[in-house]
């Protein structure tokens, strides 16, 4: 083998595991629905980038976070069914209890808005620059009805409200 193809192989072979490939499904009350597409995360010098491959989305600006539990299922809270509720909340390793910024001091599972475009397909990539691969092995990846503020105000957690579609990372 010469050795240009030895050193191409050398630099090529890292980067061939530095990607995860999250199958996202629907999910409502009733628990985990059909797929609707993958969100491939890759790590750069940048932090983690979430490239979407996703349609039958509403149209718009959507929450988006990793959660701390690497579950889809329904669970209950308070006497009412929460789709996909075993995943917990935003993943907060650091306990700052904060919703924030990507690249601030809240939650680090927080990332930046998904944007569906009007025929229901998502494939804008984000950049998550705090977090590595890594961190969310074992989590889940969330996508919220609504859009996100990064605030905590004046609704908690963005106002993203009810999370509509859910994968686990593996």
């Amino acid at each position: 083998m010469n050795k240009s193809l030895l050193f191409a192989l050398a630099f090529a072979a890292p980067a061939a595991f530095a990607n995860v490939t999250i199958t996202m499904h629907s999910v409502d009350e009733k628990g985990v629905g059909a797929a609707v597409g993958q969100v491939i995360v890759t790590e750069s010098k940048h932090g983690l980038v979430f490239t979407p491959n996703l349609k039958g989305l509403p149209p718009g600006a959507h929450g988006f976070h990793v959660h701390q539990n690497g579950s889809c299922d329904s669970a209950e809270k308070d006497g009412q069914i929460i789709p996909a509720g075993a995943a917990g909340g935003h993943y907060d390793p650091a306990g700052t209890n904060a919703h924030g910024t990507p690249w601030g001091k809240g939650h680090l599972g927080d990332l930046p808005p998904l944007y569906v475009q009007n025929d229901g397909s998502a494939i804008q990539p984000v950049l998550a620059p705090r977090l590595k691969l890594e961190d969310i092995k074992g989590k889940s990846l969330m996508i919220h009805a609504g859009g996100d503020n990064h605030s905590d105000h004046p609704a908690p957690l963005g106002g993203g409200g009810a999370r509509v579609t859910c994968g686990v990372i593996k």
